[in-house]
Formats: C-alpha cells, sequence, structure tokens
C-alpha cells in the first residue's frame, strides 16, 4: 500500500487493521464511495479479488445497527453485502463487494429501466414478505419520528436555508398536512423498511440483482416507504404513468406474496402518494442541512426534483392544497433563486 497520508489518521487504522491484524500486505486500497453520513468506502483488492472497507468512526457511527441488518438481510435471501471481518472497536468492517455500477449510473441508459425496476419491486417484496419476522425487532417508525423528519423541512430547508417564515395561517395549515401525513403512514401495514432504497443505493450485478447498500437505518414502518423511495427517486424521475404502472406491479406481486396492500389500488395509490409528500418533505431538508451542518452541497441541486414530486401530489389530492400551493408559491421559486445565487 502506498504511504498513509499525515492528515487522514482514519485511513492509517484502516490500512494498518488491514496489514498487521488480517495480514494483507499485498493489498490496495482506491475510494470506492462515500454517502451523506460519516461513513466511507474503500476497495481493497487483494489478488485479483475485492472486498469493500467501511471506516464508520466510533464517535459518529454506530456499526451494531449495520451488523444486525446485515444478518436481517442474509437470512431473507436478498442480495446485499455480507460481512467478511470487522474490528467494530476502530469502526472498521470488511464487506464483500457488489461492483462498482450503481442503478443511477446504469440508468442513463433508460431502456435498461424495465427490467431493473423489475428485480428491484421483486426483491423489495423479497424483503417484506421474507422479513416479517424481523421487522418487529427493528425501531419502529412511529409518529414521533415521521414528524421529525417533516420538521428537517421547515427547520432546515424554509428557515436555515432559505429565511422563509410562515405566517400563523399558514403554520395552521401545515399542521394540518402534517396531521394527515402521519395518519396516513401510521394507517398502512407495518413491513421492514430499508428507508433509502434508491438508485444510489442499488448496485447492478449480473446475478440476484440488484446489490442492495446503506440498510442500516431500517425501521418497522409503512408498506409503501421503500416503494417510494424507488419509484419517486430524488436523483433521478419517470413519467408518472411509468412510476403508476411500477407502483401497480408492486403491488400484484405483494398480494401475491401474502403481503396486505389496500382494500383496493385506489386506497394504495393514495398510500403511496401521502408517503411520499412526507419522505420528500424529509430529504429536501435533510439536503439543506447536510450542506448547512456538513458542508456537503453536492445534494442541493436535488432539491427542486425533490420538492416537484411535492407538488405534482398536492395536486392529485385536495387534502393537500395548502402544502402545494406553499411549495409552489415561495419554496421552490426562492429555491431556485439560491441555486442560482450558488452558481454565481
Amino acid at each position: 500500500m502506498t504511504e498513509p497520508r499525515r492528515d487522514d489518521p482514519r485511513l492509517a487504522l484502516l490500512r494498518h487493521w488491514l496489514e498487521i491484524d488480517l495480514g494483507w500486505r499485498d493489498a490496495t486500497l482506491a475510494p470506492a464511495s462515500a454517502d451523506a453520513s460519516f461513513r466511507r468506502y474503500f476497495r481493497v483488492t487483494r489478488r485479483e479479488s475485492s472486498c469493500i472497507a467501511m471506516d464508520a468512526p466510533p464517535d459518529k457511527e454506530n456499526v451494531e445497527p449495520y451488523l444486525a441488518v446485515a444478518g436481517m438481510l442474509a437470512g431473507i435471501g436478498v442480495n446485499a453485502p455480507r460481512v467478511v471481518d470487522r474490528n467494530e472497536e476502530q469502526g472498521f468492517l470488511l464487506l464483500t463487494d457488489l461492483g462498482s455500477v450503481t442503478y443511477l449510473d446504469a440508468l442513463a441508459d433508460r431502456g435498461r429501466a424495465g427490467r431493473l425496476y423489475a428485480d428491484a419491486i421483486s426483491a423489495l417484496v423479497r424483503i417484506q414478505a421474507g422479513g416479517s419476522a424481523h421487522a418487529a425487532s427493528l425501531p419502529p417508525y412511529d409518529e414521533k419520528l415521521l414528524r421529525f423528519e417533516m420538521s428537517l423541512f421547515t427547520d432546515w430547508l424554509l428557515g436555515r436555508h432559505l429565511g422563509l417564515a410562515l405566517d400563523d395561517d399558514e403554520l395552521r395549515d401545515l399542521g394540518r398536512v402534517f396531521d394527515l401525513l402521519v395518519a396516513n403512514a401510521l394507517a398502512q401495514p407495518r413491513v421492514f423498511v430499508h428507508r433509502d432504497y434508491h438508485s444510489r443505493n442499488l448496485m447492478v450485478c449480473e446475478r440476484d440483482n440488484p446489490g442492495i447498500l446503506d440498510f442500516q437505518d431500517a425501521v418497522n414502518g409503512p408498506l409503501t416507504y421503500d416503494l417510494v423511495s424507488l419509484l419517486r427517486d430524488c436523483y433521478i424521475d419517470w413519467p408518472q404513468h411509468r412510476v403508476v404502472d411500477w407502483a401497480r406491479e408492486f403491488r400484484r406481486e405483494a398480494l401475491a406474496a401474502g403481503l396486505e396492500a389496500g382494500a383496493d389500488e385506489l386506497q394504495f395509490l393514495r398510500w403511496f402518494d401521502l408517503m411520499g409528500v412526507q419522505r420528500h418533505l424529509k430529504a429536501s431538508g435533510i439536503f439543506a442541512r447536510l450542506w448547512h451542518r456538513d458542508g456537503k452541497s453536492g445534494y442541493l441541486p436535488d432539491v427542486p426534483r425533490t420538492l416537484g414530486y411535492v407538488e405534482q401530489a398536492c395536486e392529485r389530492h385536495p387534502d393537500l392544497a395548502a402544502l402545494g400551493e406553499l411549495v409552489r408559491e415561495r419554496v421552490l421559486p426562492a429555491v431556485r433563486l439560491s441555486l442560482e445565487v450558488n452558481r454565481a
């Protein structure tokens, strides 16, 4: 390996673990990816084979949830990284390598979408149907968490990033919409929820497609949450008719697997739409927080797409009209202006 950089003590520790503790002196390291947390990933190549090393600083990240959920997914039989070795005290895991082509990369060729989404939908149904015994042991996606997530929209996007103050009528209307979104989420069947089941966390694999990453925050939560993450992805969008067709296919497969999926298609699609509004409010707030708290500006250009989903869903549901008006008239224009200012 090359000499560790003096300004990267975590990388030096990782190299020491691999070389001294595991005896991998002939291995090379290369950055594999980073995510929105403090975790980093390195591809470790040795004798024409490779693994992925996760660097999770113990003062900022806990690897125990990752290990627990990885075991659950292995038991379900979907294609997620397996743990090759571990050093929990220092926050290092060595994982099987699922390759380097994400769904987001592959979907640059939109002609591949049908097959890729069919695989992802089938894997999601397997997780939900096969993970029923595991779901009860996961943290609950309860009212407290749902409301905290939506507060990220008001606190970080509206307040910190845009400096928008809401008047009393707007706050009252927004509170009513939040109540509705919470009730919608809590009314759905409870399943194993990945929480970030989208194109940056799904890997294209020749066998057992897709490979599934970034699952450590899994919870016991609403049926449609992961489907929204997949089909109304913050990083790539699709025409409404394709999204609805894929959602219907998920429901057909879910029912065939013995899952509850709403009294009828109309109820299911309403669950899906309202769950998406909750998720996208949260995501837009997280993107603002990543910039202002963590110095990561790369997610800000995804905010207009993310809030565009909110605006479109509100147009389909009259009881969300107040939120739709707020997003359309005040929030999206301010977001676009902020992006223009940043580019300048």
